[in-house]
Formats: structure tokens, sequence, C-alpha cells
């Protein structure tokens, strides 16, 4: 492959500092924050148009203890399946925003790119 190879990002406008977690998250939640604002701000990727997306998914991971703490104790079969979904929604809702986070394995395996400013050169001329 040809070209110029895409750098590294390793400060991109990255938090430097943990925001606390906004008082309207659920308890769950907010254990959820903490535990993984440290990791984000470690890798320097966190940055403030990431927060409501963090805020979602804390929220998401939140519900899903929440709903297992609920099961535990349900005996109700009717009920215990409407908890289940909810659960199971949940659950796909926190997969989905943990990967735009690079809160999984696979997202974080894959490189950051930063979009370099235009320098002039067309990279489709090849003479």
């Amino acid at each position: 492959m040809r070209g110029t190879k895409p750098q590294l990002v390793v400060d991109n406008g990255a938090m430097r500092k943990a925001p606390p977690p906004p008082a309207w998250l659920s308890a769950e939640a907010k254990k959820e924050w903490r535990r993984v604002i440290p990791i984000l701000l470690e890798r320097r990727i966190l940055t403030t148009g990431d927060l409501g997306s963090l805020e979602n998914y804390c929220i998401a991971m939140g519900r899903v203890r929440e709903f297992e703490a609920d099961m535990q104790t349900i005996t109700e079969a009717e009920i215990k399946v409407k908890v289940f979904r909810a659960q199971d929604k949940s659950m796909a809702s926190a997969r989905l925003l943990a990967a735009e986070l690079g809160l999984t394995p696979v997202s974080r395996s894959r490189p950051a790119i930063r979009e370099d400013e235009d320098d002039g050169e067309n990279p489709l001329d090849v003479s």
C-alpha cells in the first residue's frame, strides 16, 4: 500500500481531569461512571463531546444492573419476562455505546486516525 500512513492520535483535545458523575444518574449508573472514567482518561480518548454518550452508556449499564436485581426478587412470570426484555434492550444499548467509547476489545484494537489539514497535495496524484 502506498501513500502516507495515518498518524495515531495521542491527544485530540482529550479531557485530562475526571468530571464528577451527573447528580441525576442512578446509584448504579454513577458506579459505572466512576469505573470507566479512569480508563477513558488514561487512554486520552474522552472529550467533552463524548460526555453525552458516556452518560447514556452509564444509564444503560445502571439499568442492566437494576433489572438484574429486580429479576432476583420477582416471582411472577409475566412481569419477569417484561423485566428481562427491558434488561436485554439496555444491554444492547450499553454494548453499542461501549463500542463508541472504546470500551470493547474490538474497538480498542482500532487505531484512531487524525484528519490532517489539507497540505495542498493531491493524494491521487501519482506523478
